[in-house]
């Protein structure tokens, strides 16, 4: 669930902070149609979502998300708890993110259940602007959540499941310095997640839609339907060709999903 490496020396990614856990990579369009939050999977950092920044920036406000402990962020230590980057995440949302426009919140793997209890943290604490619309991608519903052990693993076989699920760059599993850099990461966020218990009942009030790869060795189809019982309004389930980085096999299809979900959205408010 690793993302890409660490930009070389010398070739950081252009960014701008609207707070220390937001990173915007192509500015802000004078009239943004919405707001567009993406949440990174375990291991994964804000620049996973450049490419997507790089294509929608020009009708939304693109925000990744930078969890502690990677990148620009690499010096902090990591949360090992999915309510402490919830609730953290969702006082700087409040703070920084404008009320006029609709609010998405995207998120992939762990991401997703960041995203789910940082909505909830927005709607229990009226916040200027709870979420309108939540993309959960490659993840079960989460009273389906479950501790599988894989954050207790030696290194080599947490990094063979790496390998499995895809996404990882193969050339960093040849760089014994590198992993020994974020593997720590890929441990607190495993951790994270694995430990991660809803609330019985949990669910927001905005719609859900639920997107998957259809050979997700992760998610099946039926599991990732169970995010309907998440929320008390509208809910969809989207499924691509792919595995669990279904998102960047097929990016174009993904990305015209969002923009019909969103634009959608626009429709009714």
């Amino acid at each position: 669930m690793i993302g890409a490496p660490l930009p070389a020396p010398g070739r950081a990614l252009p960014l701008d902070h609207p707070g220390p856990w937001l990173r915007r990579y192509h500015g802000r369009p004078v009239r943004a149609a919405a707001t567009l939050v993406c949440l990174p999977h375990a291991g994964g950092s804000a620049s996973f979502y450049y490419p997507w920044s790089e294509v929608l920036s020009a009708r939304y406000d693109v925000l990744a998300v930078q969890y502690p402990g990677r990148q620009d962020r690499h010096r902090e230590p990591c949360l090992t708890e999915i309510g402490a980057l919830a609730g953290a995440l969702a006082a700087e949302l409040a703070a920084t993110v404008p009320a006029d426009r609709p609010l998405v919140l995207f998120g992939h793997s762990m991401g997703a259940v960041v995203g789910f209890e940082t909505i909830r943290h927005l709607e229990r604490f009226r916040a200027p602007r709870s979420p309108d619309l939540f993309l959960a991608s490659g993840r079960r519903a989460p009273a389906l959540s479950r501790d599988e052990g894989i954050h207790r693993l030696p290194d080599a076989e947490l990094l063979a499941e790496l390998t499995r699920l895809g996404g990882t760059d193969a050339r960093m599993l040849e760089e014994p310095e590198l992993i020994q850099l974020v593997m720590p990461t890929v441990r607190a966020d495993f951790t994270a997640v694995e430990t991660y218990t809803p609330e019985d009942g949990a669910a927001v009030r905005c719609p859900v839609v639920a997107l998957i790869g259809d050979s997700d060795p992760r998610v099946t189809a039926e599991q990732a339907a169970a995010w309907h019982d998440h929320t008390t309004a509208g809910f969809a389930l989207r499924v691509f060709p792919g595995g669990h980085f279904y998102l960047s096999e097929q990016l174009d299809a993904v990305l015209a999903t969002v923009t019909a979900h969103v634009d959608a959205l626009r429709a009714t408010t």
